[in-house]
């Protein structure tokens, strides 16, 4: 009874999200990232802040490098104890507080929930930023993994996944880098299931062997089902709206070198196969110098 339960409540989430996006003014693109033929037009009489939305305008990610070492009792306390810290967190859970339980969710009537464009360059590598370590259960093995162990000294495409429309997202920007570059040694596509909420990690739980039928084989040792509350990083990363995929460029120093939310344009798609390019061929590169003759 309480899977049934379960399986009820996630249907019902599901079949009120679709009637949102099928609403007038939820202009999502289902086939972006290929052509944009099927992206609606918006009217010529909306507002500007409507038609048009702003690139990205700063680094995404955490200052600190992250370390896949657990914090200790002392690092908690300190980190506690930081006055700077305390108040962002308190800035962060005021500005919740304020949000309708719907937020997200209407959100994705404009823009279809997407926020930014993604640069056409990388971000520079003395103004970016770290990308925070998420632990996960791999598909593979079941066991735990720290994306900072993962990440470090690859070039990763790294998406996060919350739901079925997330899913349909992160494949509009990712597939042709996949195509391309899976391949390299160098290059590794991580994609972490992110489900915070107890209820919904449980019911992901229970049915991972369906999300493994649904995944290549080949990328079951980097999905990662992760119940990491990320609260007080999301807004680092940008990760405004629980609905909608993000996908992150990371560089073998853990360093968020590009990113994309919602909806793929075409010109994001090809800007991270190329990024994604640039960074392998310098990696590439470096790894040949420190090869021994």
């Amino acid at each position: 009874m309480l899977v049934r339960a379960l399986v009820h409540a996630r249907w019902q989430e599901t079949a009120t999200l679709r009637r949102f996006i099928q609403l007038p003014g939820c202009t999502r693109n289902l086939t972006s990232g290929t052509d944009g033929s099927a992206e609606k037009r918006p009217s010529a009489n909306a507002p500007l802040d409507e038609l048009t939305l702003p690139f990205l305008q700063r680094p995404l990610g955490v200052k600190e490098r992250p370390s896949p070492v657990l914090k200790t009792w002392a690092d908690t306390r300190e980190e506690l104890m930081n006055q700077e810290t305390r108040l962002a967190q308190r800035e962060h859970l005021m500005k919740e507080a304020t949000k309708g339980y719907f937020t997200d969710l209407n959100a994705t009537r404009r823009h279809g929930g997407k926020t930014w464009v993604a640069p056409n360059v990388m971000i520079r590598e003395d103004k970016a930023l770290y990308f925070p370590n998420i632990v996960g259960s791999s598909l593979d093995t079941k066991s735990k993994k720290h994306t900072a162990s993962m990440c470090d000294g690859r070039i990763s495409v790294v998406s996060m996944l919350s739901t079925r429309m997330s899913e349909i997202h992160v494949n509009g920007f990712t597939t042709p880098t996949n195509e391309r570059y899976l391949s390299n040694p160098l290059y590794q596509y991580v994609q972490i299931n992110l489900q915070e909420n107890l209820l919904k990690s449980f019911i992901v739980s229970l049915f991972l062997s369906s999300i493994a039928k649904s995944v290549p084989p080949e990328l079951h040792s980097t999905y990662l089902v992760s119940s990491q509350n990320m609260e007080f990083v999301r807004e680092q990363l940008g990760m405004v709206n629980k609905h909608v995929g993000y996908v992150y460029l990371v560089d073998d120093n853990l360093k968020v070198r590009w990113a994309g939310c919602a909806d793929a344009k075409v010109e994001e798609t090809n800007a991270l196969e190329q990024c994604t390019g640039v960074l392998l061929s310098r990696l590439a590169k470096k790894s040949s110098a420190k090869a021994p003759r």
